[in-house]
């Protein structure tokens, strides 16, 4: 396998202040103690603490590459009135035809051969596996550009190392899955078989998420979580 050791880090901007995020929450912060009976009034429930974390998508790309002979046969027609053909040092029948298949063909009907043989197969497949900060895969919702990610990532990082969640899969893992997905099963009858997975990238890309931590009914706790780029509740 080709592969690089470098991991590209990439932190996208927030687009929800901490006050925006308050507000949300204060609309919405009964629900995760509501039931189909019930529902905790407003001044029931409180909003202990509110914190803004960086969680890591993991993201690998790479490119499988195969060369190799398969056994194979390749059926072809030719007239009635050839009985086999001839190529190289090999010597081809014709098929068999059933009673029926003579009937139904008559004397002009095209005869078929079977050619055994082999094929020289190139395989070039290339793919992106994206999985979230608890190593599921995922698609990826967001977009990357100049405007979307932070210019000093890894000096904004390093001023919120307290609250930053690494990806649960480790890169090793996330390659395996990939190289899985890339490489399709071979054919049993292969021979001179030459292989290769490349590395593209591995990129860690960091998303602001809002969690508060509230307290309802009974002191039950409850958890509301916002991603900060889309202002969506999670």
């Amino acid at each position: 396998m080709t592969k690089t050791n470098d991991v590209k880090i990439v932190v996208l901007r927030k687009n929800l202040e901490e006050a925006d995020a308050l507000e949300i929450i204060e609309q919405k912060k009964t629900t995760p103690f509501k039931s189909l009976l019930s529902r905790p009034k407003k001044e029931d429930v409180h909003i202990h603490s509110l914190k803004l974390y960086y969680e890591c998508i993991l993201m690998v790309s790479g490119k499988y590459i195969a060369d190799y002979f398969r056994q194979a046969t390749h059926t072809i027609s030719v007239d009635s009135n050839i009985r086999e053909i001839v190529l190289g040092d090999g010597t081809f029948p014709i098929q068999t035809k059933s009673s029926l298949k003579k009937a139904f063909s008559g004397k002009r009907g095209k005869n078929k051969i079977d050619l055994k043989l082999e094929e020289h197969v190139f395989v070039e497949d290339e793919d992106e596996l994206t999985f979230d900060h608890h190593g599921r895969e995922i698609k990826f919702p967001f977009k990357i550009n100049s405007k979307t990610i932070e210019n000093y990532p890894k000096r904004l990082l390093e001023k919120n190392k307290e609250n930053i969640k690494k990806p649960e899969i480790t890169n090793a893992a996330a390659i395996l899955k990939l190289q899985s997905q890339l490489k399709k099963p071979l054919e049993t009858d292969v021979r001179n078989l030459s292989e290769e997975f490349v590395l593209r990238e591995i990129t860690e890309l960091y998303v602001p998420i809002f969690e508060a931590r509230l307290i309802g009914p009974k002191k039950k706790v409850g958890i509301i979580r916002i991603d900060a780029v889309r202002k969506k509740i999670l």
